[in-house]
């Protein structure tokens, strides 16, 4: 059985799942396994998806992201939108009501302070809170009764859903953690480790970097939820180590985000202890081209920057070739299987921001050789690479360390030398490529290289913030550090005009539009990115555990309240 038919198999069984038992703690214990310990149960002291994940079965959002992205009420009665008035019509406030008689684990009831104090303690100037974009542009918070919380915002905010939405911005209990504002927050462990919630578990025991032991929060608002009277999140070891205690073992009952080669969970499936399951969000396994010159013959201080423009890459002809060469459907096959799309888009979801551009998807070696021909580009002395003035065509492709990228190197690398292109290769350890630190040289941020490929993704389901980080200021540069989301350095005043009217739209057709030109704009008209696949997130589950709804929008256990044993 193919990795297709057991993703399949996984829907048709769900389907058929009968629906949890009708009383709390009747499915006795749940085992779930993240191969990357959780260390803190506090989002807002960390930004990394482990510990959100773990977070989220404990404390929760006014409202979370479903797994089409759509947005549905949690803590609160309802989404406020413009039509049911609770967003008003200059986008400049949004009012959320909490539903009637929500109580914390403690048994003491929740109201709009706890939700005002939790926007004050990640907005403190000395808290150092690591979600605090989800605050920008909030003005105040009012509390006019219990249940009522009005977010007042400094100008209009077409996308009000950032504060307490999603995973990354749960309420926090204001009596647990009123003596730790400011630079107290990271003191405070005991409300960092076993935070009081109103999710469907409670911290029994948390070992950082280790294990956390829940059980059933008893006042949880759905008296017969959840079904199971005890969970045990189990961290550490390798993804490898996790598909195989759920798929082959079943020592497990959940497994997240294995990241391995789709022929590895095909044959760890045939164990028949569980099911691999995907599910598709927004990230995007890309190649950024740099439009600035990264020579190490330049002083240092101004190599990769904007005063020195890429010598090659600064042709649009040059990077368009580069993408044309590329087979992006073989991509998908040897490296992500069920789990990939072939895409030319940066922003590949929600639909409605997704382009229809298909463009990129046909290899296309013969036209990649006219179009270096076209920009001067040609083999003058026959040895098989490009040369133009005297300078070969010859570049530095980095990424970070992993299987699955190497294997992509080495293909690409093919393809390019195939059109007379001649490519050095690099990886670089992940912890040190995606790392900050501003002296190493090996970093994405500071880019030494010519291309590099990665993946990164956008949290909830609008692209403005996502698509914002590649106006002109947001560059790398040394005296930001190196800190800075526009890693090739694109700079065009007509892009930074466009995202600027996208912050000022609240119409939802006329942002999708925005949207999706300032996706064109950086890969089907510049190519300062190019797209390669569209890649889905797999996990894997027990076969006698139901009600498993993958979840790339959110956290992956979202639903866990909903989670029950098949009999």
């Amino acid at each position: 059985m193919n990795l297709k038919s057991l993703l399949l198999s996984a829907v048709a069984a769900s389907a058929l799942a009968p629906a949890a038992m009708a009383e709390r703690g009747a499915d006795g214990h749940v085992n779930v396994i993240y191969w990357q310990a959780p260390s803190i149960m506090n989002p807002y002291l960390s930004a990394g998806t482990k510990d959100i994940e773990a977070a989220s079965v404990v404390i929760e959002p006014l409202g979370r992201f479903d797994q089409d992205g759509n947005m549905v009420a949690f803590l609160a009665e309802e989404i406020p939108t413009v039509e049911n008035g609770g967003v008003s019509d200059d986008l400049k406030q949004i009012t959320w009501k909490l539903k009637e008689g929500l109580m914390w684990s403690d048994g003491t009831p929740v109201t709009s302070a706890d939700a005002k104090f939790t926007a004050d303690y990640c907005m403190h100037p000395e808290g150092g809170c690591a979600q605090a974009a989800k605050f920008d542009g909030v003005d105040s918070i009012e509390t006019p009764d219990d249940l009522t919380i009005v977010i007042n915002f400094t100008d209009p905010k077409p996308n009000p859903y950032q504060a307490f939405m999603g995973g990354l911005s749960p309420i926090l209990q204001a009596a647990q953690f009123a003596d730790c504002l400011g630079a107290k927050a990271p003191e405070c462990t005991e409300a960092n480790f076993n935070p009081i919630g109103t999710g469907p578990f409670v911290v029994d025991e948390f070992r950082p970097n280790d294990v956390i032991s829940l059980s059933a929060n008893p006042n949880y608002r759905d008296p017969d939820k959840p079904a199971f009277a005890t969970m045990t999140l189990k961290g550490g070891g390798d993804a490898a180590a996790a598909g195989r205690a759920v798929l082959e073992t079943g020592e497990f009952d959940y497994a997240w985000n294995l990241q391995l080669a789709p022929e590895v969970i095909e044959e760890m499936a045939k164990g028949g202890k569980g099911t691999p399951v995907s599910g598709f969000g927004t990230l995007v396994e890309r190649i950024e081209m740099n439009m600035t010159d990264p020579s190490s013959d330049l002083p240092e201080g101004e190599r990769a920057t904007e005063k020195h423009p890429h010598p090659i890459l600064s042709d649009l002809k040059v990077r368009k070739a580069l993408s044309m060469a590329i087979d992006r459907e073989l991509l998908v096959e040897i490296g992500y299987g069920q789990a990939g799309r072939a895409t030319c888009n940066l922003v590949p979801a929600p639909e409605m921001f997704a382009s229809p551009n298909t463009d990129c998807i046909g290899q296309d070696m013969e036209g990649a050789k006219a179009l270096l021909e076209e920009a001067g580009w040609t083999d003058s002395d026959g040895d098989g690479i490009r040369d133009k003035d005297g300078e070969k065509l010859s570049l530095l492709f980095q990424t970070s360390t992993n299987a699955v990228r190497q294997d992509f190197q080495a293909l690409i690398k093919q393809w390019w030398q195939e059109i007379g292109v001649e490519t050095e290769l690099r990886n670089v350890s992940g912890s040190v490529f995606f790392g900050g630190d501003p002296g190493s040289p090996d970093t994405f941020q500071k880019f030494y290289a010519d291309v590099e490929m990665y993946a990164n993704n956008f949290d909830g389901t609008d692209p403005e913030p996502y698509l914002a980080q590649h106006t002109c200021e947001k560059a790398p540069k040394p005296s930001s550090q190196w800190q800075g989301e526009n890693i090739n350095r694109y700079c065009d005043p007509e892009f930074d005009k466009l995202v600027n009217e996208l912050g000022q739209t609240g119409e939802l057709s006329k942002r999708a539009e925005i949207a999706i030109k300032l996706n064109e704009m950086l890969t089907k008209e510049s190519y300062v990115i190019v797209p390669l696949v569209d890649r889905g997130r797999v996990s894997a589950h027990s076969n006698s555990l139901g009600g498993v709804v993958l979840n790339t929008w959110d956290s992956e256990l979202w639903n866990v309240a909903d989670w029950h044993r098949i009999k």
